[in-house]
């Protein structure tokens, strides 16, 4: 079934809106009660996300929720160009406003789950960009050839962004993903470190489209994670 464009932008919007609601949900509650969450159920609760979301949403959209994703599809010839900015627009409205609906709820919290690097802005800014890297190019192999590689599409990407979070997180917040920092920092109004987190993923996700190449040679049409 093909879906028509607002359909497509309505999954986009409620996909990353949910993402973002609920991982960023996740670190803001358990920064507010003294740990209640931890590290492995925030990087559990991000993947979870994911996987739950490709399954609901890839056949609507691709279920992209990310605008790095959207990109690299873009010049993987995978995803119409024509389609790009209202699905950029629509992922960064969902995370804003799963950012503003976390600050009437918790307005305690400082930074709503914002990404921020603990350490040297250059070693974050590498960080993101390898683990955007791997993320897109698990998404890239995942999203075509057999049938069975495509049922688990989800289970692998779903795994990949819990796998970083879960080593990756203490450093860099582990974004990957513009849209899922820009929610919170437009909330919260912490722009010193913005710049890093839309950069790297989307310089990341742009190498993987080329590693591809490198590995596989051909590419074959897919809009799906």
């Amino acid at each position: 079934m093909v879906f028509a464009l607002r359909q497509q932008l309505a999954a986009e919007f409620f996909g990353t809106f949910a993402l973002v609601f609920t991982g960023t949900g996740a670190i803001v509650i358990n920064s507010l009660t003294a740990g209640a969450v931890t590290h492995p159920g925030i990087a559990c609760t991000f993947g979870l996300v994911v996987m739950a979301l490709c399954y609901a949403l890839g056949d609507v959209s691709g279920c992209h929720l990310n605008p790095a994703v959207s990109v690299a599809l873009v010049a993987a010839g995978r995803f119409s160009v024509s389609r790009l900015l209202p699905f950029v627009a629509v992922q960064c409205a969902g995370a804003v406003a799963a950012s503003l609906c976390l600050r009437l709820l918790f307005p305690a919290a400082d930074s709503l789950g914002g990404t921020l690097p603990h350490g040297s802005a250059l070693q974050s800014l590498l960080l993101e960009f390898l683990l955007t890297w791997l993320l897109m190019f698990v998404i890239l192999n995942v999203s075509v050839a057999s049938a069975v590689k495509q049922h688990f599409a989800g289970v692998a990407v779903g795994a990949v962004v819990g796998l970083e979070a879960m080593f990756a997180g203490p450093i860099s917040g582990a974004s990957m993903n513009p849209a899922r920092s820009l929610g919170p920092a437009l909330v919260s109004g912490q722009f010193q470190s913005l710049w890093i987190y839309l950069l790297a993923p989307t310089a990341g996700a742009m190498f993987a489209v080329w590693t591809l190449q490198l590995v596989r040679g051909s590419n074959p049409s897919s809009e799906s994670c």
